[in-house]
């Protein structure tokens, strides 16, 4: 399949985006920008302040006008990937009828459409969190927790109603979580289906995880 190649970089998009509400004016938004697609290319460690300044056009000194530190705008981009995947969710969760069923296939989908359109920053916020200390990726650590209790409770819900069977809840949610995740890997501009379409097919996918299937007779 075109789109699918057998050697994939980290990241197929070539756009660093943030959301609206994080997206930032001057020297500050540029360096947040600049560092996003840097480390969702190479990784925090595989770049420095000194590349970060250099493509934004100004000394390394400069840098620290705006930011303490590298790590801090790792922080700042780890927080606003969290937050606005958690954003999705929740919006997305408001336009269901309320059952189990509606509310999984629409969390999935959501969750999928998130790491496609802002496949840099799911990256960054998933990939190089371990980096941050314990003081500033505590913030972040909150809004995952969040996000993961909001399908953890789908899924009880609808295993408390017996309407879902799923082997092992808890291991369908970490299937659930990590399909999305790996999206943000594979997708791009170039990708022979719509982002609305991968949604959809996830969300079907994880809708069919809730029902065990019945065991094979042993011959």
């Amino acid at each position: 399949m075109a789109g699918a190649p057998s050697a994939l970089p980290r990241v197929q998009t070539t756009v660093p985006k943030l959301p609206p509400m994080a997206t930032l004016d001057g020297t500050k938004g540029r360096i947040l920008e600049t560092a996003l697609r840097l480390f969702a290319q190479f990784g925090f460690y595989g770049a420095s302040i000194r590349d970060i300044a250099a493509e934004c056009g100004f000394q390394p000194a400069a840098f620290y006008a705006h930011y303490p530190s590298k790590e801090h705008v790792l922080a700042e981009l780890v927080r606003v990937g969290h937050d606005e995947h958690q954003r999705a969710l929740r919006t997305a969760l408001l336009e269901t009828d309320g059952t189990p069923i509606d509310q999984l296939r629409t969390f999935v989908a959501a969750h999928v459409l998130f790491h496609t359109e802002y496949s840099m920053l799911a990256i960054v916020a998933n990939a190089e969190m371990h980096v941050l200390s314990q003081d500033l990726v505590a913030p972040s650590l909150i809004l995952r927790k969040q996000s993961e209790e909001l399908l953890t409770d789908i899924i009880q819900r609808g295993i408390d109603r017996k309407e879902f069977r799923p082997p092992d809840a808890w291991l369908a949610v970490a299937a659930i979580a990590g399909m999305g995740i790996r999206v943000a890997h594979w997708y791009g501009p170039e990708f022979d289906l719509p982002a609305r379409e991968i949604a959809d097919v996830y969300a079907e996918l994880a809708a069919r995880m809730m029902f065990e299937p019945p065991r094979r007779k042993r011959s």
